[in-house]
């Protein structure tokens, strides 16, 4: 399939992938920054090469073999489907694979805002396999059924899922509000399985919430990264008073990432001018810089991330930690430093490709390493949600008293121009 130039790619989106990891919200799968096109690729262009043919030859020659000689009934979806999956496997990477048409549809519902499903983000458990849970939406199924962040969900109908991938186990817990889905729970300190019934429901998600904490504290959560982020971000932000705010938190915690454009449209939100990331690919190099937009350039801030924060949000993290322009608080992030076109399919599946990895202004890879905090502090699941210890240790460092802070000088900005 012939993409489109790097360029056009790059500008264009980062949508939520499979990190084979996090997800945002049960279940948006995470972790992807990528470029998105529900064109059916077979309107583009998907005949076969010619000096493909000979190349293909053995692989014609093995499924007329199976039809002709293999004892049981064949499914030709399932042989194509998998013919699929293990070219793309073969590549050993993990943010490179083909969706069913069901999971595809499923795992593109959630950008809309809204999704049924059981309201929970989660992460691919690489201990043992199954979903880890990471955190659980107030007022949600999960939380009403009685599951708690650092669960995983072993179990899905009675059914093993431990030895599948993210998105299998998402489809398959996603479902019709007001149907119900049984699920085997892995808990810290519990020895057997434990089982829960969960009641789907529709699932709406806002993408922005905020509220004035104590001492003029601004607190902005960011739940993942639609178009329109950016813009209620920032009237978020000038409604709580903007650079009149003592301090300013930006929470991407269990936040897996979205469109590239709104990641740096939120950072530049922050930075005057300068790079933002880099994106390369083998043969080319492109410097994102700050759009040239900031509201908010001079309120003390911190950034609070997690193990569920990834790709756009660890870019976001990445950028104001490199420009000196907040401090990070949390635990190390995720490491999702790639980045994703994902194609519809003639069948109504789909297919996410990595095509450039990016880099943070200072040209760190955040691949498998993530970000390390500046002050690093866990979330302590007794306190819970109402008394966020990571929250509290936020609010503490904006309060305390120190010099006055100097902005960082821009760091050397490379050519705006892709480079061939």
């Amino acid at each position: 399939m012939r993409r489109a130039p790097f360029t056009q790619v790059t500008r264009s989106l980062i949508t939520l992938s499979a990190l084979g990891a996090l997800l945002i919200t049960l279940f948006v799968a995470g972790y992807t920054l990528g470029a998105s096109d529900r064109t059916p690729v077979s309107a583009q262009n998907a005949e076969q090469p010619e000096e493909t043919e000979t190349l293909f030859e053995p692989f014609w020659e093995t499924w007329a073999l199976l039809h002709e000689n293999y004892v049981d009934p064949l499914d030709d979806e399932a042989l194509m489907e998998a013919a699929l999956r293990g070219m793309l496997s073969s590549l050993g990477d993990e943010n490179t694979d083909y969706m069913d048409p069901e999971t595809f549809a499923r795992v593109n519902e959630s950008m809309g805002g809204s999704y049924e499903g059981i309201g929970a983000t989660v992460r691919l458990n690489e201990a043992f396999g199954g979903l880890e849970l990471v955190s659980i939406m107030a007022g949600s199924p999960a939380e009403a059924a009685g599951l708690r962040p650092g669960d995983t969900i072993v179990e899905v109908d009675g059914e093993d899922v431990t030895r599948q991938g993210q998105n299998e186990i998402i489809a398959q817990v996603r479902g019709p509000a007001g149907t119900v889905v049984r699920l085997g729970i892995r808990r810290s300190g519990t020895a057997e399985i434990l089982r829960f019934d969960v009641t789907r429901d529709r699932i709406k998600i806002s993408s922005v919430t905020s509220e004035v904490l104590d001492g003029n504290i601004g607190y902005v959560r960011l739940n993942q990264f639609e178009f329109s982020t950016g813009q209620a971000m920032r009237e978020a932000i000038e409604a709580m008073g903007g650079d009149a705010l003592n301090g300013l938190i930006l929470d991407v915690r269990a936040n897996p990432g979205g469109y590239l454009t709104t990641a740096i449209d939120v950072a530049s939100a922050f930075i005057e001018s300068g790079p933002v990331v880099i994106e390369r690919a083998p043969d080319r190099e492109y410097v994102h810089e700050a759009l040239g937009n900031a509201i908010a350039t001079h309120v003390p801030m911190v950034v609070l991330v997690d193990e569920g924060s990834a790709s756009a949000s660890e870019l976001i993290a990445g950028a104001l930690q490199d420009r000196g322009r907040a401090t990070i608080i949390g635990m190390p992030t995720f490491g999702k430093g790639s980045v994703q076109v994902w194609r519809e399919l003639s069948n109504g599946g789909g297919v996410r490709i990595t095509i450039s990895r990016w880099y943070t202004p200072d040209g760190r890879s955040v691949s498998d390493v993530g970000i390390t905090p500046d002050v690093e502090v866990a979330f302590d699941p007794v306190r819970g949600l109402e008394d966020d210890s990571q929250i509290e240790a936020a609010v503490d460092f904006l309060t305390e008293p120190r010099a006055p802070r100097v902005d960082a000088p821009a760091a050397p900005v490379p050519s705006a121009t892709p480079v061939s």
